[in-house]
C-alpha cells in the first residue's frame, strides 16, 4: 500500500501516523489496521478519532511460551522475506531513505510481475528427477 522509510533512531510509532494518514487518503476503502502491542493506547485512540480506523491488536496467546506465530503478524514478516531476495536490500547502503524506498518498490514491483506473468505447469505432468520440463 505504501512504503515510508525512517532513520532508526525513531520509533515506529512516530512516523506511522503519516503512513497511515497516507495510506487512508489513498485508499478511503480502508477499515482495519492490524497492530502488534506497541501501537497500543494513544495511537490507537488517534487512528480511531481522526481516520475513522479500527485497530485490531495482534496479540500473544495467553499462557504462551517461547516463539509463537502471530498470523496476522507473520504477513509481514514473510513480506519482509519476499523482498531480501533483492540483493539490493540484503545489506543497508542506501544514504537516503527516498532511495531505500524506490528499492523496496522496485523489489515489491518485481515479486509481483514474477507472480502474475507465471505460467501454470501442464496438467499431470512431472519431470523426472534432473530433468527440466518444457512448457511450450
Amino acid at each position: 500500500m505504501d512504503v515510508m522509510v525512517t532513520s532508526a533512531g525513531l520509533h515506529d510509532r512516530t512516523p506511522s501516523k503519516e503512513l497511515l494518514r497516507r495510506a487512508r487518503c489513498r485508499h478511503p476503502e480502508l477499515a482495519i489496521v492490524w497492530a502488534d502491542s506497541a501501537y497500543r493506547g494513544p495511537f490507537t485512540a488517534w487512528a480511531t478519532s481522526e481516520l475513522q480506523l479500527t485497530v485490531q491488536m495482534a496479540s500473544r496467546p495467553e499462557g504462551a511460551s517461547g516463539f509463537v506465530v502471530l498470523p496476522r503478524l507473520w504477513v509481514i514478516e514473510r513480506s519482509w522475506a519476499w523482498v531480501t531476495h533483492a540483493r539490493r536490500l540484503v545489506r543497508d547502503r542506501e544514504r537516503l531513505p527516498e532511495s531505500a524506498e524506490a528499492m523496496l518498490n522496485l523489489a515489491t514491483i518485481r515479486l509481483l510481475l514474477r507472480r502474475l506473468t507465471r505460467r501454470p505447469p501442464p496438467t499431470g505432468a512431472r519431470p523426472r528427477p534432473g530433468q527440466t520440463l518444457q512448457v511450450a
